[in-house]
Formats: C-alpha cells, structure tokens, sequence
C-alpha cells in the first residue's frame, strides 16, 4: 500500500510516495507560487500513484479543528496569495483520498516519533530553527492541538543586557522568532548565518536565546526528547553550547539523569535527516486512513 505526503513550505513544497514502512519510493518538490499553480501540479504528481492515503505538514497559520468550517485551510498567512486557501480540502477532492493534515512542525515531530529519534516517546518535542521558529510538540501519545496550535516559536525571552538588536518580528520583537531565527541572525550581524560561522559571538549569542527557549520547552512540556533542527542547527557548535546553557538554567531543577548526566542523548539532531517533515506528512495519511 502507497501513501502520498506533502512538506507544504512558504518556499517550496516537497512531496513523496512511500509504502507502510515509511520507505520512500519517489520523491518530488516544486516551489511555493500561487496556490492554484501550485497544487494542480502536485496533483498531477500524486494521479501517477494509487496511494491510499495523503498528509500534509504545512507551514502556517493554519486550521486543525476538525469541527471548524476552516479546517484544513491555511488562514492568515503573510505568504501572498495564500490566506483561506483550503488546501487539504483541494486534495480531497483531486485525490478522492483521506487527507491528513497538521503543521510542519507537528508533522517533524511526527516523523521522527515514528521512525526516528523519539520512537518509543509518548512526549517530544521538535524544534526548527531557521527562515522562522517553530516547535511540534507530540504529548501524551498524540499531537498537540487546542485553541489553535503551539506557537512555541514566539516564546518571549530574556533579552541579552548587550543585544541591543530591535528583533525581528513585527508582532513581538523579543520572542524566540525575532529574536534568533536566520532573517534576525543576518539583520543583526549583517551577513547570513552561513558566513558568520568564523564568529564565536554570533553563536553564543544565538546559544544564549536557544537554551533560554528549550529550558522553557522542558519546564512545560517536560519531553523525553528535544530535537533541534533547521538551518541555523547546521552550525554543530551550537549544540554543546546549548546543552551547557540548558543545565545551567535548569540549575538542577529538573533532576532527571537525561538532563543532569546525559544531556548529549536529550537535545540532539533529528536521526531522519533531513527527512523528518516528509516522513511524518506521510504518517498523518496513514493515521487519517486509520
């Protein structure tokens, strides 16, 4: 049995076939134009396959109340052209299939709860840091949805006494988003994060906004993973940095071996790649057809 998914980005969208065991069979991404462009075309692609089932992990804001009449729409995005599109309704009725649908984020922790880093978890958490901040939190055996879904990415921090940089959010300029996502890294240093990596300040600083956010993720989600991941991840020394800014503000608090003595082993790289999002859209069609 086949099963269709769509990474659904602001930039590009990604969509793969894969069988019952998560293997990926084929595998296609197309860029984010307008909507009706856009999703004829991974129509197209997903008629050439008999799949089962479809899910989609979609960039945002978007609707998961399935007793909303918006559900499955992305609502009020700042990606042009794309605020009320009803994409997973589009889908269903292409496809004449069950159609899952979650945020990328929630479709990330997913994946990697299913077949990678988190398996055997019951609570995780899935962090990308890069063009924005998100976090997929999966607790209690299940996604985490409720007025809307976790904005975790716009957690409100601490600002650094020497930041003087204004953020980069429009809607709080001291949140995790403003505060420390890729577009905040260039604005702040005047290069992209790819060229700073010679620059010990860049990263501690960065380092310092990460931990701050993930001591908060454990304090009130209290995961049994942390996956970090996103552009801004690629720098490996952000992750020891991290991991020692995490315990010292933890400063015990949480006592638990995981954090106290194998911290190496709690907040780690997704073990899916660069797959995690794909893979998890996949399972959101699985679980739909369930």
């Amino acid at each position: 049995m086949l099963f269709g998914g769509i990474e659904a980005g602001g930039t590009k969208m990604v969509c793969a076939v894969a069988d019952e065991t998560g293997k990926l069979t084929d595998r296609m991404s197309v860029p984010t134009r307008q909507p009706e462009e856009t999703l004829k075309e991974i129509a197209a692609y997903f008629k050439r396959y008999e799949i089962a089932a479809l899910g989609i992990g979609c960039f945002g804001p978007i609707d998961p109340d399935r007793d909303s009449k918006t559900y499955g729409y992305i609502t009020k995005t700042p990606k042009p052209g794309w605020t009320d599109c009803d994409i997973a309704g589009f889908f269903r009725r292409e496809l004449s299939v069950p159609v899952g649908f979650d945020t990328d984020v929630n479709g990330a922790i997913l994946g990697e709860v299913t077949w990678g880093a988190a398996r055997g978890c019951n609570c995780a958490i899935y962090i990308t840091v890069g063009t924005g901040v998100g976090v997929g939190v999966y607790v209690n055996g299940g996604l985490l949805h409720g007025l809307v879904h976790p904005e975790a990415g716009h957690i409100l921090l601490k600002r650094h006494p020497k930041d003087t940089y204004a953020g980069h959010c429009p809607f709080h300029p001291e949140c995790m988003e403003g505060l420390a996502s890729g577009p905040a890294i260039a604005d702040r240093w005047g290069k992209p994060a790819a060229q700073l990596a010679g620059r010990d300040e860049v990263w501690e600083l960065e380092a310092y906004y990460i931990a701050q956010a993930v001591a908060d993720y454990i304090l009130t989600y209290s995961p049994q993973k942390v996956i970090l991941w996103g552009g801004v991840m690629h720098q490996e020394k952000l992750f020891p940095m991290v991991r020692t800014g995490v315990q010292e503000l933890l400063n015990g608090y949480v006592h638990h071996p995981a954090v106290t003595d194998a911290i190496a082993d709690y907040i780690i790289p997704p073990a899916l790649g660069e797959d995690p999002g794909i893979l998890g859209a996949v399972r959101l069609g699985m679980l739909e057809l369930q």
